[in-house]
């Protein structure tokens, strides 16, 4: 039997190489003076964001088993936890409980597709595993030079992170995620090991065999959905990422091209993709910037945001309340109803991945934030007997319509007798159409501080975030975020 592993002549993925070189490539050179004064504006955005998240997630009952296993194991303490700054554990376990902090409720930014058949809001969750992982790395950094991580180089290494792991997902087959794996988990595994390695100050070389690590490591399906393990994934991508960086700094090798070829990671897990569409736009410009991301008002996936918003404002425009309400039916394609699986919510989690839920805690409080993102709330009585009077429907013709947008129609019927429709706004709050003020941003922050930080503490995260570039050390922001 010949070992020759050479691909045929045929073989379509022969001649595929060069993503994961442009990749380390643009790692490697990239700078904080490279940003445009708007990629600039919104990584700034985005960090907020992305610590107002994992600062709500870091109380979620789902943590609990994060931080026990962390504590079971000891080990060298190298990088402290976000929101328990006081604790310092090894760097891959806490980028483990930042990554999974951040995604705990489902609130964190999705990235906007941008090429041919990519279906609208389902990429990936690009903030948290290279925010984790560089700010993960930063404070190992500091602690090995005894001297702080400035903002600026926070700033360059997050964004080196998402612009790579924004640039994968758009480049791998989009059948990766409708076939099961979760995007958030696999792709920003790659995310995560691009801003650690850009931390680390990796070159050329040595970041593409953290790559090549990662594309070992990159894993998560959806089957988790509606469980402890979903966030996990984002968890298991910041660690992973963090890990590889470090192995390829110790000198571990790796294929230097594992995202290309027939073997590679795209091949494998896509299967296939379309690297021409992005090989050579790394930065160019920052997916950031363009098409850019949607910073979710609501904590639950991006798909279902315009039908809240839908509910929300037909109640609100029509002077309804939720006495009012006989059964409500939402009408939408596969796109927005195939991820969406649980029909009756019985915890918070399962909350996030029901229509019924979703549009009950609108219904019922006229928002849906960490308060009515509980087990109490989902359980209560009120709560289960709407979510018995929400229908999803399946409907052909706005299926036909295609899904470059989240589209859907939301039907109320009233006990009196009168009827109510209304579409979703395809310029959906939250998206680059139509996004998120800073004020409003803050606002969220605060939510997800309520109880844990001071109003005058999340002032002062405010004031260092939005002037992110002059902080001389990024490591205050533990010591902003901490509460426990």
């Amino acid at each position: 039997m010949s070992n020759d592993t050479t691909a045929p002549a045929s073989d379509p993925w022969a001649s595929l190489t060069g993503l994961t070189s442009a990749a380390s490539r643009f790692v490697a050179a990239h700078r904080y003076e490279d940003l445009n004064a708007e990629t600039l504006r919104l990584a700034r955005r985005c960090i907020l964001d992305g610590l107002a998240v994992a600062l709500a997630g870091s109380e979620q009952s789902g943590m609990k088993p994060v931080g026990d296993y962390i504590a079971s194991l000891g080990g060298a303490p190298q990088a402290r936890l976000l929101g328990k700054s006081a604790a310092r554990v090894p760097a891959h376990l806490a980028a483990l409980w930042g990554g999974t902090a951040g995604h705990a409720m489902d609130w964190d930014d999705t990235q906007l597709a941008e090429g041919p058949g990519r279906p609208y809001g389902l990429l990936m969750h690009p903030t948290m595993p290279p925010l984790v992982a560089a700010l993960t790395l930063s404070d190992l950094f500091a602690q090995e030079q005894g001297a702080p991580v400035d903002g600026k180089r926070l700033i360059a290494s997050f964004t080196a992170g998402f612009e790579v792991g924004c640039k994968i997902a758009e480049a791998i087959n989009p059948d990766h995620y409708m076939r099961g794996f979760h995007t958030s988990g696999t792709i920003g595994t790659f995310a995560a090991a691009a801003a650690a390695a850009h931390m680390l100050g990796l070159d050329e070389e040595a970041t593409a065999r953290a790559l090549g690590l990662a594309a070992s490591m990159a894993s998560g399906i959806r089957a988790g959905f509606g469980t402890m393990t979903k966030p996990m994934h984002v968890g298991r991508a910041a660690e992973n990422g963090v890990t590889a960086a470090l192995l390829a700094r110790f000198g571990m090798s790796a294929n230097p091209e594992a995202l290309d070829g027939r073997w590679g990671y795209l091949a494998i897990a896509g299967p296939g993709g379309d690297p021409a569409l992005v090989r050579d736009r790394f930065g160019a410009p920052h997916t950031m910037e363009s098409p850019g991301v949607s910073i979710k008002p609501y904590p639950s996936g991006v798909l279902t945001h315009p039908s809240m918003d839908a509910m929300l404002f037909l109640m609100r425009e029509n002077g309804l309340n939720a006495a009012d309400i006989k059964s409500v039916t939402l009408k939408a394609g596969s796109n927005v109803l195939g991820p969406i699986r649980f029909r009756i919510a019985r915890t918070e989690l399962e909350g996030k991945f029901s229509f019924a839920f979703l549009l009950a805690a609108i219904i019922l409080e006229g928002r849906a934030g960490k308060a009515e993102f509980t087990d109490e709330f989902v359980l209560s009585d009120a709560c289960q007997d709407m979510q018995g009077r929400v229908e999803t429907v399946f409907d052909q013709s706005i299926e036909d319509m295609g899904w470059d947008r989240i589209r859907s129609k939301t039907e109320v019927v009233t006990h009196d007798g009168r009827s109510f429709e209304r579409w979703a706004d395809e310029a959906y709050r939250g998206s680059p159409h139509n996004p998120l003020s800073d004020a409003e941003l803050e606002a969220k922050f605060t939510d997800c501080a309520a109880g844990l930080l001071s109003t005058e503490r999340s002032r002062q995260v405010f004031d260092m975030i939005w002037s992110l570039e002059h902080a001389a050390d990024a490591g205050r922001l533990y010591d902003l975020l901490e509460w426990g």
